[in-house]
């Protein structure tokens, strides 16, 4: 249709630009006066067009707002740059959305810094992702397979890379999936799970572990030595003070660092600190 279209403008516009092109000699174009037949054409047939278009994509948009009352839900949280996932046992993964194939799925997305779009354009699915609010976004996929997600809202440096994969899974694929990556988190050590943690949360953005100063404090001698805080108080870094910088980081200000930082209360176990805190205990 679109070959068609361009065609059907492109081909008479130059035929005509050469048809009616000023000859040598002639001092003005001459006047052309109107045709109501060929006016009423360009206007009726091309109204008739757009609102089939029109009819079969209001069906299809009404169709992807219904969302059966069984479906899955998944956690969708967006944040500079990657894309987490939250699936209904506590099973968590980043950048990687596993789903059943045949069954209908809703996300429900928020974001915890700018504006993020999430995008399937093979599966021709798109919504934004605000911060302070949830939306969300339905759909069944028929067919197993691989679909790549985009982010296609400008967020940043990073916004090329907040990529993730859409596994369309077989039921059973589905369920060991869960299966493996649940137990496997459990019986992860805690520092090896805060290294994850630290590469999946987003605290690689803002905190290095090399001594150099990003967004955010380097984490590499961080631990054991004592810092004076924004409002004055002379603190020590021990567990305590990185528990509370990680569930309430506005309450833990340091000179010079500008309130960036979103809290993780009720977005991290209990073990999930522990593991980030034993990771920074090891940057020395």
């Amino acid at each position: 249709m679109s070959v068609f279209f361009l065609a059907s403008v492109a081909v008479p516009m130059a035929f005509f630009l050469w048809k009616y092109r000023r000859r040598p000699g002639q001092s003005a174009t001459p006047h052309i006066t109107g045709n109501w037949k060929l006016e009423v054409a360009w206007t009726v047939i091309p109204l008739v067009l757009v609102l089939i278009v029109f009819t079969r994509g209001l069906s299809g948009y009404l169709d992807a707002q219904e969302t059966p009352a069984q479906a899955l839900e998944i956690q969708v949280t967006a944040q500079k740059w990657q894309w987490q996932f939250e699936y209904p046992d506590g099973t968590e993964s980043v950048n990687e959305l596993h789903v059943p194939v045949n069954t209908p799925v809703r996300l429900m997305m928020s974001s915890e810094d700018v504006i993020h779009d999430f995008f399937v354009p093979d599966l021709r699915i798109k919504r934004d992702v605000l911060p302070d609010r949830y939306s969300q976004l339905s759909f069944d996929i028929p067919q197993t397979g691989l679909h790549a997600v985009e982010c296609s809202q400008y967020c940043g440096k990073g916004h090329s890379s907040i990529i993730a994969k859409l596994y369309v899974d077989t039921e059973p694929q589905y369920e060991e999936w869960l299966k493996k990556g649940l137990e496997a988190e459990k019986k992860m050590p805690l520092g090896k799970l805060g290294k994850k943690l630290y590469d999946t949360k987003g605290c690689s953005t803002c905190h290095s572990l090399d001594g150099t100063r990003e967004d955010g404090p380097s984490w590499k001698g961080l631990y054991g030595r004592t810092n004076q805080m924004a409002d004055g108080r002379v603190l020590k870094v021990d567990e305590n003070y990185l528990r509370r910088a990680i569930l309430e980081p506005n309450s833990m200000l340091l000179p010079d660092y500008a309130p960036l930082m979103p809290t993780f209360q009720g977005s991290l176990r209990d073990r999930e600190v522990r593991a980030l805190i034993e990771f920074i205990k090891a940057q020395q």
